[in-house]
């Protein structure tokens, strides 16, 4: 996963592309743990852009999208946030919920 800013979500939204973004926070033991699960998640969708971003470095995305907790996934199709996956509760399930 490569490392995005708020700015390189936004472009993405504005070109209606379908992509994820996942938010997290170093010190996040739960985090650690979802990103582990977000590997997995790349490797089984390698055609799907997926980044991440630590959040305390992009607060305005936070306000933006009222971020409630990390780890975070905003899901987008076709330019609309479709899901904000906060229950990291399976690689099935983030897969079901990205498709």
């Amino acid at each position: 996963m490569e490392k995005w800013t708020y700015e390189q979500w936004k472009e993405l939204l504005n070109n209606k592309a379908d992509a994820v973004f996942y938010l997290y926070t170093p010190i996040c033991g739960t985090c650690a743990v979802a990103s582990k699960m977000m590997e997995v998640v790349q490797a089984m969708r390698p055609n799907l852009p997926i980044g991440k971003a630590d959040i305390n470095y992009e607060q305005e995305l936070a306000i933006d999208y009222e971020i409630e907790s990390v780890p975070c996934l905003l899901i987008q199709k076709n330019g609309i946030i479709r899901h904000k996956v906060y229950a990291f509760q399976s690689v099935p399930h983030l897969l079901d919920k990205i498709s």
